[in-house]
């Protein structure tokens, strides 16, 4: 091959490769922009409804919303009875649903990673974290509500439980898969019984990230509301007997925000903009024990 020949092939090559970096570079710019366009999409509405739930909320708030019970129309109250009700439930959930999740979570982590049993559990977690929350409501209502034949707070405590478990389990499992083996075979060199292994070990290892599912689990079930209307209904007075009807936030907002009552829709504000903040709070505390770990 001549000089000429080969200043050829070299401009040519040199050109193919151009024109492939010049191709390459309109579809980066193309989905880049289209990634900042669904981005500014996104945090237009959710900047909008944060600033809604702000201003409106905001306005509903008072000394009364805090001690006083739901009222009548056209008359002055507060949500002090839904409060009440909707920290019960959602701290006996957490109670029972939490040690059952990292329980479950430790065996298929550490004693069963790849049975039978493993897999189908699995597969039944996985139906349970994706399942709409009514159906497990309308599963409670069913098995517990029809059978004692009333609306209770246990009711509902049950079906806000069955939301938490999965996803307990689900983080407690990923959490400890990725603790390095290596520790777990020290502990073994050393003559360490299993269950010693894991509650010194992995589990201590794992402690944030099964902290963090599970205050995200508890965000979760915050703001369930269809559950709760099929489970523990809503109460209009204050009570602390969970084998009756007990109110809660999420379905208070639900009936006074559908009502023509301005009183009524200023509360059902101040219960969004408590629950917003709420929830908030548990992400941001959630985020901030997993950045602690790393």
């Amino acid at each position: 091959m001549t000089t000429a020949e080969k200043l050829l092939a070299a401009q040519t090559l040199n050109a193919t490769r151009a024109a492939r970096f010049a191709s390459r570079k309109r579809v980066n710019q193309i989905a880049l922009t289209l990634s900042l366009a669904a981005m500014t999409f996104g945090v237009f509405w959710l900047v909008w409804i944060l600033w809604e739930t702000l201003r409106q909320g905001i306005g509903g708030l008072a000394l009364a919303t805090f001690t006083e019970m739901t009222p009548p129309p056209n008359e002055e109250g507060g949500i002090a009875n839904a409060l009440f009700g909707s920290l019960v439930m959602v701290a006996m959930a957490t109670f029972v649903g939490t040690p059952i999740g990292i329980m479950a979570g430790i065996y298929l982590a550490e004693y069963n990673p790849k049975g039978w049993l493993s897999a189908v559990t699995r597969f039944v977690n996985d139906i349970l974290l994706s399942a709409p929350s009514i159906v497990i409501g309308l599963f409670v209502y069913a098995v517990v509500v029809a059978y004692f034949k009333t609306f209770s707070g246990l009711a509902g405590a049950l079906a806000l439980a069955l939301i938490v478990i999965p996803v307990v389990i689900r983080t407690t499992e990923n959490m400890l898969q990725l603790v390095p083996p290596g520790l777990r075979e020290a502990a073994y060199a050393l003559g360490t019984p299993k269950w010693k292994v894991i509650m010194s070990i992995t589990l201590r290892a794992a402690r944030a990230g099964v902290v963090t599912g599970i205050l995200l689990a508890v965000a979760r079930i915050a703001g369930e509301t269809a559950p709760l209307l099929f489970t523990a209904l809503n109460n209009q007075f204050w009570t602390a007997d969970l084998s009756q009807p007990m109110a809660s936030l999420p379905v208070t907002i639900f009936k006074f925000a559908m009502s023509p009552y301005e009183n009524w829709q200023k509360l059902a504000w101040a219960g969004v903009f408590l629950i917003t903040v709420a929830v908030l709070g548990l992400n941001i505390l959630a985020r901030v024990l997993t950045r602690s770990k790393h």
